[in-house]
């Protein structure tokens, strides 16, 4: 061979190499930075090329896979009635994703290396590629009641299995239809700049990611934190409450919202029945800031819950002055809670001071029904003693039955509960939060805890209450779930 041939013949070979080398590290090294990259477009029109998984609530799907045929997306997604099931799915689509539909993008696609087996089988016998389902803790009939009963008010409700941590309803309102936003086409495109220039903001998820002044509802954890770090024994007790009360190191006077109120040195119990902000501001100060701090973390406050979605963090302030530990201890000032936060405050006395921790997903299953992975109940907290919790639930059915919370009476049922109304805005001139947080028994032993928020829920001020307002939809979403 001559020279000039064997250098080209080198230099052939060397190009080769180089080509092996750059494949092999594109396929491998880089292989998933290239697939998760924005532009990468085939991701996307595989995502779409075959039946997405199903999203399942009491053993119906609340989602499908739309066959379109088109030149590059042959399916489509689609919701059976998706304004009601948009808090609990989440939607994953060419502008975001969100919710279930995110957090389980990967099982719902058939991607996740669980199904692998699954996958390999199909590819064997020639089935088409299928993803796998995401079985969920609603319950379709409580949910519906949520949805109905909260109507055209803007709000949210939230409803737990106390024993489990099971989430039985997730509701966020005003709401929108996913399927609207998951197509490819320009009406696609503008429904979706239509729902995020929506004022009232659809998209948001209210019920995990909303966070609003709880009033009087943070009434029960401060009554908790003076029960379990013996400031008071009994829920009959008197306080030593002026009334007006002069908030610590101020000349301010904090009152009571209605002059009938007879709060001067009320017990627990009737503080809590006539929601004597006076007597709980007073017990907020009396144990200081790390106390009340310390009591609202077993709650669950000052965290992120995944459930698997993860919740907005609800607060309870850490560095208020006296006067504002005052103002926090009665759910206004600088205390922030979700509607998922407050259902836990109501779950863990109804469970007798056990809090369980929240979930949403029951199992994950492929598309032959094979189980993958099924949810294991577990303990978030221990709230407060059983002792303690019995003295809450006590006074949480004196409000229903002598109190602010007549609204949620059930014949048959055990209910017990706390309404709030929360002042908000620049000098609270923004209309109120309306709130009620619950729990309802049967004599057989079920249980359902709620929580209910009502957002600028009447043009008339005076008109806004949480019993009112919020303890109906409570109400009705306790009976779906307990059978009355």
């Amino acid at each position: 061979m001559n020279k000039p041939i064997r250098r080209v013949s080198i230099f052939c070979l060397v190009l080769i190499l180089a080509l092996m080398v750059r494949t092999n590290w594109v396929q491998g090294v880089q292989a998933d930075s290239w697939a998760s990259n924005k532009n990468n477009k085939r991701a996307l029109y595989d995502r779409y090329a075959h039946p997405r998984g199903n999203i399942i609530a009491s053993g119906q799907p609340v989602t499908k896979s739309d066959f379109v045929d088109g030149l590059r997306f042959k399916y489509k997604r689609s919701w059976v009635d998706g304004p009601m099931w948009a808090p609990v799915t989440g939607y994953n689509s060419s502008f975001r994703a969100v919710g279930l539909e995110a957090v389980e993008n990967d099982f719902l696609a058939g991607t996740d290396d669980r199904l692998f087996f699954r996958n390999t089988l199909d590819m064997l016998t020639g089935e088409p590629k299928k993803g796998g389902d995401v079985v969920t803790t609603v319950n379709a009939a409580v949910q519906k009641a949520a949805y109905d009963a909260m109507g055209n008010k803007k709000g949210a409700v939230v409803a737990l299995d106390p024993k489990t941590g099971a989430i039985l309803a997730l509701v966020s309102t005003p709401s929108f239809d996913p399927g609207t936003i998951t197509g490819f086409d320009d009406s696609a495109t503008k429904a979706w700049n239509d729902l995020n220039a929506d004022p009232n903001q659809p998209l948001t998820n209210r019920a995990l990611k909303g966070t609003y002044p709880p009033g009087s509802t943070f009434k029960l954890v401060t009554a908790t934190a003076a029960l379990e770090n013996g400031l008071y024994q009994n829920i009959d007790d008197a306080t030593q409450t002026p009334d007006p009360y002069i908030l610590p190191g101020t000349k301010t006077e904090l009152k009571n919202e209605s002059p009938n109120e007879r709060c001067e040195n009320a017990t627990l119990k009737s503080a809590m029945d006539q929601s004597c902000n006076t007597v709980y501001a007073k017990i907020g100060a009396d144990l200081g800031k790390d106390k009340m701090r310390a009591q609202a973390e077993k709650f669950g406050f000052n965290s992120t819950v995944d459930v698997p979605v993860r919740s907005e963090k609800s607060i309870f302030p850490d560095s208020a002055s006296l006067d504002g530990t005052a103002q926090d201890s009665i759910g206004q000032h600088d205390t922030k809670a979700t509607p998922l936060q407050m259902a836990m405050v109501s779950a863990a006395i109804a469970n007798n001071g056990s809090l369980m921790q929240p979930y949403l997903v029951d199992q994950e299953r492929s598309a032959s029904l094979t189980t993958i992975t099924k949810h294991t109940e577990k303990q978030y907290s221990q709230a407060m003693s059983p002792a303690t919790a019995q003295k809450m639930q006590d006074m949480m059915v004196s409000v229903v039955e002598n109190g602010t919370g007549k609204n949620a009476r059930i014949p048959g049922l055990q209910v017990g509960g706390k309404t709030g109304t929360a002042q908000h805005g620049e000098d609270n001139a923004g209309l109120p939060f309306a709130w009620f947080t619950s729990w309802a028994k049967n004599s057989d032993g079920q249980s359902v805890a709620v929580a209910v928020v009502v957002e600028d829920g009447s043009n008339n001020r005076d008109g806004i209450s949480g019993g009112r307002l919020a303890a109906p939809i409570a109400k009705a979403v306790m009976q779906a779930a307990l059978g009355k």
